[in-house]
């Protein structure tokens, strides 16, 4: 492989590279805002995509994130690629925070009483046999009511604040493109002064 490490890496290092950046926080995050604003895509799709993976990260339905993003960002027309973007919003550093605040806001939404903090008996062996009622009413409806808002709060911020980022990185690109351009030809209309003599 071309760009093979000489000596592969622990799941140690794996791991730590995987929950804190190798360089800085803010290094790992000018590259993410890079690439977000280097997609090729006009800038609302670049925004609506990200808006929806960031929403689909707010919802409890783990491991169907990126389905959820992808079709809501078909159906409002967003980058593919924005979504799965979005999507790393949600990671082991963020995901109890929005658990815990979904639950919660959900749970004040529906007035719903607190559990006593232990796993119903029955737990293993309803999920075992598929029943997920069990979880449903005391723990993912809280989540799922406490997503939507929350979810559409984030999702509408990234929206607009990646539009504007998108906005104006394309214009700049478009106005420094046409620039080169415009002095490339100015150089070749000059004429050479090694040229020929007439």
């Amino acid at each position: 492989m071309l760009f093979r490490r000489r000596q592969p890496e622990t799941f140690g290092q794996k791991l730590r590279g995987a929950l804190w950046p190798r360089r800085s926080w803010r290094r790992s995050a000018r590259y993410m805002q890079r690439r977000v604003l280097r997609l090729r895509a006009t800038p609302h799709a670049i925004a609506a995509g990200i808006a929806t993976g960031v929403f689909s990260t707010f919802t409890p339905f783990i491991g169907f994130h990126f389905i959820i993003a992808f079709a809501l960002a078909w159906l409002i027309r967003g980058s593919l690629a924005g979504a799965a973007l979005g999507c790393l919003l949600g990671n082991p550093v963020t995901f109890p925070l929005i658990w815990a605040s979904t639950y919660e806001l959900g749970r004040y939404v529906l007035a719903a009483e607190t559990p006593d903090g232990h796993a119903p008996a029955s737990l293993g062996p309803a999920l075992m046999r598929g029943d997920l009622s069990a979880v449903w009413t005391p723990y993912l409806k809280p989540m799922l009511v406490g997503s939507v808002p929350l979810g559409l709060g984030f999702a509408l911020l990234t929206y607009f604040v990646v539009l504007t980022m998108a906005r104006s990185f394309q214009e700049t690109r478009l106005r420094r493109t046409a620039a080169e351009r415009a002095l490339a030809a100015a150089r070749a209309a000059q004429p050479t002064l090694n040229g020929p003599l007439p």
